[in-house]
């Protein structure tokens, strides 16, 4: 990884401090200068070679992939992570029109702009250099030049997601609710839903069975039930996406019990946290995995880095008629690997940066100041900090 400010965002040794490896390969011991007393050794933080050695803010340090990269040790013989994209299969889920009775619902519920804004894949090499160097302490991508981060902003442009409202998380439930909920709210027998929920092993649906009670619904003109389904997988297929690949947690569909309630919610915060989650989980050294809204992460790295990876644009962002900005974006593929990609990011420097990318979409989506909130979010048991006071926070 490249050698980070010393200087980052008013913390000092915030990320990685200067060290070179000897002619050997090895990272060699930091020592005194010449004349320093041993007393001063003994005051001098120790820390970790390649990474922080102040470390009293990122406390997760030890088990981050950086450290690992730094002395050569790799996540496994791939070294791009496993992402949760499911563009495609949504390309075939989603009807280019629904029946009015659900449109209505859908379209009051904040939701509706998921339906076309999934990259059909993910490049996700480009998506596992940027996770290298994410820390959960401090909720932000750890640059050559400072900090960056997603923000409330950039949601509510990518994905024109409602980013003010009720911020309300359901709590956990057990195999036996998500049963009781299933046959309330999805329209299926006692029988069905247990045998289902027993096959996903804990409270989960799956996102296929969720598919399929839809189309079963739409056909019998059940509306309520097969909205609910459909919310259900539309949002377990993108923000609320989990390492499975193939499940949505049954306590989400708490969120859609009253429908039409529901178009009073702010969408774009939980999807950050549950982001910021992933990316946190992802960034240690022994995950594989990303969870979350991959679109939304890949998406950000096209607006804010045009030299990274290989954009596709399926138009010119002045006549987008209004459409989340996501939707600017489409998968091409790459011939740069992590390995590659790691030295490019290392050399970035501000003016590679578009700072003010959504200048030309804010006849659409206006700059709203509780994006400016510094602090921290939480959604379920998840709590995470949200562009914090980097010199006080201690986590």
């Amino acid at each position: 990884m490249a050698d980070a400010p010393k200087d980052v965002a008013g913390v000092r040794h915030l990320g990685w401090m200067v060290r070179r490896r000897g002619a050997d390969g090895r990272i060699p011991v930091r020592t005194l200068d010449r004349g320093a007393s041993s007393s001063a050794a003994a005051a001098e933080p120790t820390g970790y070679p390649g990474g922080s050695y102040d470390t009293s803010l990122l406390v997760k340090y030890e088990h981050h992939v950086a450290r690992h990269i730094w002395f050569g040790e790799e996540r496994g013989p791939k070294k791009e992570l496993k992402v949760a994209g499911h563009g495609l299969k949504l390309t075939s889920r989603v009807p280019l029109a629904l029946p009015p009775q659900m449109e209505s619902w859908l379209s009051r519920s904040g939701l509706a702009s998921l339906q076309r804004t999934s990259l059909n894949k993910i490049d996700t090499n480009l998506v596992s250099a940027f996770v290298e160097r994410w820390h959960l302490e401090t909720s932000s991508f750890h640059m050559p030049f400072g900090e960056m981060s997603i923000t409330l902003d950039d949601v509510a442009c990518l994905l024109h997601l409602p980013i003010r409202g009720i911020f309300w998380s359901p709590q956990d439930v057990t195999e036996e609710l998500a049963v009781e909920l299933a046959v309330d709210y999805l329209g299926v027998s006692q029988g069905q839903a247990q045998s289902h929920v027993r096959s996903c092993r804990g409270s989960y649906y799956k996102l296929e069975w969720l598919y399929d009670i839809f189309v079963h619904h739409r056909a019998a003109s059940s509306w309520a039930y097969a909205t609910r389904a459909y919310l259900l997988m539309l949002v377990g297929s993108t923000i609320f996406a989990d390492k499975t690949f193939t499940l949505v947690e049954a306590r989400y569909l708490l969120l859609f019990r009253d429908l039409d309630g529901c178009s009073g919610y702010s969408w774009g915060a939980p999807a950050l946290v549950t982001l910021y989650r992933y990316l946190g989980d992802a960034s240690m050294y022994s995950c594989k995995q990303l969870g979350g809204y991959p679109t939304l992460l890949q998406c950000w790295t096209h607006e804010y880095f045009p030299i990274v990876g290989k954009r596709g644009e399926n138009w010119n962002p002045a006549g987008n008629c209004g459409l989340p900005r996501a939707m600017r974006w489409s998968y091409r593929q790459g011939v740069l690997k992590v390995d590659d990609l790691r030295p490019i990011l290392d050399e970035l420097t501000p003016i590679d940066v578009i700072w003010r990318p959504f200048k030309d979409h804010r006849a659409w989506r206006v700059f709203d100041e509780i994006c400016l909130y510094r602090g921290c979010l939480k959604w379920g048991e998840t709590v995470v900090p949200y562009l914090p006071d980097l010199t006080s926070v201690r986590v």
